[in-house]
């Protein structure tokens, strides 16, 4: 290819590292920006760090110069639901200002973006499973930023011709099968880390929120992805616009639902330990269930999750976090 080069912003974290991988196995050529405030250093292999962050008017500019990517891969952004309730500035500072400054350089070099949404964009959905033309009532202002920067994008591709994807992430889960990556993050929030560490007694028990919803078993369904599926996706999408293709937005999960109590199921099955646990009323905004209408990601793209069977997702999520225990330990 002509130029290989991508610049992935937040390409330090979770998600943005294992898609680095992925883009490297493609025959890119990620280039990280990250100014490391939740990505980690460890985390960068497949290309150079800049450290610096989205809002450096400055500093953005200077790595476009230098590395004069083909296009942006841009997951950087906070992405705490609650901390966004008590932190809105925070959220709108980062997630929105930044990435105007994402987008304006991006339509200065005639360049497109793969943008990291979310499902929370949707809300509270009235219709499952959930596709694109969905209404979107954004619940916090975690789904607020994130609907306000999908909207930038279609405002600069009508007045611009600027090219973008937006991915409107599910639950994403799961650690590199090679176990190079995995969530890094000192105080996961999310089920599957927060009931691997109540295993190896890390942390408190596992709370769950609610057994009262009207799913099968009471708790709450929710559509989960592996990373590397995601990753894969990235791809997907990236070589779908540097090939001409239009502008789009793809839910990426599943199209399968599995219930808390499903999971812990799998984690106990698949760890041989039962995970300390605890029951709680429900939390206020959780809808009862999440699922991915998934045919038009698999249309535009050619592509769908292949490696997100729950087994696997618990395997090489307890993998990784049994390396990092371990190694913290060691220290």
């Amino acid at each position: 290819m002509a130029n290989s080069t991508i610049l992935v912003t937040g390409g330090a974290g979770y998600i943005g590292s294992h898609a680095c991988k992925a883009l490297a196995k493609a025959g890119f050529s990620p280039v990280v920006y990250d100014n490391l405030t939740t990505g980690f250093r460890e985390s960068v292999l497949f290309g150079p760090l800049v450290e610096a962050d989205i809002r450096d008017a400055e500093a953005f500019q200077q790595a476009m110069e230098k590395h004069k990517p083909a296009a942006i891969v841009h997951f950087a952004a906070k992405l705490a639901v609650g901390e966004s309730v008590e932190q809105p500035e925070d959220y709108y500072d980062v997630n929105v200002r930044g990435a105007w400054n994402v987008i304006h350089n991006a339509r200065n070099a005639g360049i497109p973006i793969v943008f990291s949404s979310t499902a929370a964009v949707y809300g509270i959905p009235e219709t499952f499973p959930i596709a694109e033309d969905a209404p979107l009532a954004p619940i916090n202002p975690y789904g607020h930023s994130k609907r306000m920067v999908e909207q930038m994008l279609a405002d600069a591709a009508h007045a611009y011709n600027l090219r973008y994807a937006s991915l409107r992430y599910f639950n994403a889960c799961g650690a590199d099968a090679e176990g190079q990556l995995g969530l890094r993050q000192t105080n996961p929030t999310h089920l599957i880390p927060v009931a691997l560490e109540a295993i190896l007694e890390t942390r408190p028990p596992l709370q769950v929120f609610g057994t009262d919803y009207p799913t099968e078993d009471g708790t709450a369904v929710r559509d989960y992805i592996h990373v590397a599926d995601l990753a894969d996706a990235h791809v997907a999408a990236l070589k779908y616009l540097l090939g001409g293709g239009e502008c789009t937005v793809l839910n990426l999960g599943t199209g399968t639902g599995y219930s808390v109590k499903q999971v812990i199921d799998a984690i106990e099955s698949g760890t041989g330990h039962n995970v300390p646990r605890q029951d709680h009323a429900r939390r206020a905004g959780d809808p009862p269930a999440l699922v991915a209408a998934v045919e038009k990601a698999r249309n535009v793209l050619g592509w769908q999750a292949t490696q997100s069977a729950l087994p696997n997702i618990v395997a090489t999520a307890w993998k990784w976090r049994q390396q990092l225990t371990s190694g913290a330990k060691a220290l």
